[in-house]
């Protein structure tokens, strides 16, 4: 279950941080491509995100700064789904849009920490 964690968080973090990652890739839109590819599954890569970043941190205690940042990150991904959710929809969205001013930051920062989980 941790490769599947650690595998949501990579590809959340190219969704994420998209306008910092095209900056590098020059002329190739290696990283527009592979967005364009994901984005239908943008709900399923941030509740993957959202939800296993709160199981590991509740139930095993291992990196606390990537499993908050997973969080941040599946937040971010969800802002369209997290509205319908009952009683905490709206507080869940207030949150969400604080921090979409840190959304590239997030992005590269899971991309990041993901990679490196992998080692």
């Amino acid at each position: 279950m941790g490769l599947i964690f650690t595998i949501a968080n990579i590809l959340a973090g190219i969704l994420l941080g998209i306008t910092a990652l095209d900056k590098l890739d020059g002329e190739s839109d290696f990283f527009n491509k592979i967005a364009k590819k994901l984005m239908p599954f943008t709900t399923i890569i941030g509740g993957a995100s959202l939800g296993l970043g709160i199981f590991f941190l509740l139930f095993y205690k291992g990196g606390l700064l990537y499993e908050l940042v997973a969080i941040v990150g599946g937040l971010l991904l969800l802002t369209h789904v997290l509205s319908q959710v009952p009683t905490i929809g709206e507080t869940l969205v207030k949150i969400s849009k604080k921090l979409m001013p840190f959304k590239v930051i997030v992005g590269i920062a899971l991309l990041i920490l993901a990679i490196l989980s992998l080692f």
